[in-house]
């Protein structure tokens, strides 16, 4: 009875710790990021600096990342000539063998490859105990400056809105001087997994 009565109130700080993580600091500085294709090469986060940059961190088979996807192809073949770059990493455990047939059936025009999963929470500043909504987006300007990242079980961003959230904040990006890099920041708050 003792172990079970330490084993809950163990349960009970941990969920009354994670309630209470506080949400990832906005603006912060992308860390290096590394996404491997499956054609054994990567994509270096670095290699985007200059561009604005959603990166987005996907289950191949969440209708969610999927409906995430098939918008940022629309945004890449419209925005990418003004300098806007879309990267997806896939999370899940069969992620090699799912992607190749996922680039197919969404058609991507970006660079869509694997990530250990932890890579994804550690870049987000996810607390590693919470299950995370997915997708997980991040909006990286030109700098390399994370300003603005959600969470998949966001609905003022995700919700009805979502292709016009994802425009708009593409295009504020966009819109800034290469030389700016600050402005407002929208942090997103972490929510306990289902």
């Amino acid at each position: 009875m003792t172990n079970r009565r330490s084993i809950l109130a163990g349960l009970a700080l941990l969920c009354a710790w994670s309630a209470a993580a506080p949400a990832a600091d906005l603006p912060r500085k992308a860390p290096p990021l590394a996404i491997s294709l499956t054609n054994g090469e990567q994509v270096l986060l670095a290699s985007c600096k200059g561009k604005v940059v959603a990166m987005c961190f996907i289950l191949t088979g969440c209708s969610h990342c999927q409906l995430t996807t098939g918008l940022l192809v629309k945004d890449q073949a419209e925005y990418g000539p003004r300098g806007f770059q879309a990267l997806a990493a896939a999370i899940n455990q069969d992620a090699a063998a799912a992607v190749p047939g996922f680039i197919k059936s969404f058609h991507t025009n970006f660079p869509v490859g694997i990530i250990d999963p932890m890579k994804a929470i550690d870049f987000m500043h996810h607390p590693p105990a919470l299950v995370p909504h997915m997708p997980l987006l991040a909006f990286i300007d030109r700098q390399g400056n994370i300003r603005a990242q959600y969470e998949g079980d966001n609905e003022k961003f995700f919700g009805a809105g979502q292709e016009q959230n994802l425009r708009a904040q593409i295009e504020a990006l966009l819109e800034e001087s290469p030389a700016v890099g600050k402005g407002p920041a929208k942090k997103a708050t972490p929510k306990k997994g289902s």
